[in-house]
C-alpha cells in the first residue's frame, strides 16, 4: 500500500487538493472522497470522523502508521493525523482499499 499511497498523496500535493488536520478534515468531510487516518488519532475522534463519513457516504482509510510517517509520506515536515482527498477517482481509492485489505 505504501507505494500506491505515496504516489497518491503526492500527486494531491502537488495539485493542492487536500484538507489536513482533524478540525478541518470533519467540516470538510461533504466535500471529501476519501479520508486517511494515522494510528495517531485518539478514539474518540476517529470515532467521530468515521460517524460523519459513513453518514456522508464517503470512504476512511485506516493508514498502519503515525503522524509523523503520515506527514513523511505527504512529503511534509510536520505531523498529520489526518488527511482528506476531494478529487481522487474511484479506482484509486478501491486500489488503496484492495492494497490495505492485503497486509
Amino acid at each position: 500500500m505504501q507505494k500506491l499511497l505515496e504516489k497518491t498523496l503526492k500527486d494531491a500535493m502537488k495539485a493542492n487538493e487536500y484538507t489536513l488536520g482533524t478540525k478541518q478534515v470533519l467540516s470538510s468531510i461533504p466535500k471529501s472522497k476519501l479520508v486517511i487516518l494515522s494510528k495517531s488519532v485518539p478514539d474518540e475522534t476517529y470515532k467521530k470522523i468515521e460517524t460523519d463519513a459513513k453518514k456522508s457516504n464517503i470512504t476512511t482509510l485506516k493508514f498502519d502508521g503515525t503522524s509523523v510517517n503520515l506527514g513523511k509520506l505527504c512529503g511534509l515536515q510536520f505531523r498529520i493525523s489526518v488527511i482528506s482527498l476531494p478529487k481522487i477517482s474511484e479506482s484509486d481509492i478501491k486500489s488503496l482499499l484492495k492494497e490495505s485489505e492485503n497486509l
